[in-house]
């Protein structure tokens, strides 16, 4: 399940807040790491309007290309993910937007500092 910044799900329903106390704290541990990606709004509405959906294996990707953003220094980065791309504010480990590459003929990118492909 991916999740937005404003706790609401994907499909736009409201995140349970009964959970597990060891998914919890796995989840509050990452916060502490700094390693939990968040998707903003915008993202969130374009995922869930191109019917993309991302599975635990792509999101371990794409975590480990913003590590790889983050250990080179990078701010804001395109992150080129199968078929898909990504806006991503490295300091803040948001997702900003989402593309499908099929959807890029002719698009700019501005703002990047970096571009990862994972």
């Amino acid at each position: 399940m991916i999740t937005g910044i404003n706790g609401f799900t994907q499909d736009g329903s409201k995140r349970s807040s009964a959970v597990k106390s060891n998914k919890y704290e796995s989840k509050f541990s990452a916060v502490l790491a700094g390693t939990e990606i968040k998707f903003s709004n915008h993202a969130m509405n374009r995922l869930s309007q191109r019917g993309i959906t991302l599975s635990n294996q792509e999101i371990d990707k794409l975590n480990d290309a913003i590590n790889h953003a983050v250990d080179k220094g990078s701010r804001d980065s395109l992150v080129l993910l199968n078929d898909l791309a990504f806006i991503v504010s490295v300091r803040s480990r948001t997702v900003v937007t989402a593309i499908q590459t099929g959807r890029m003929k002719e698009s700019i990118f501005t703002n990047i500092d970096s571009t990862v492909i994972a």
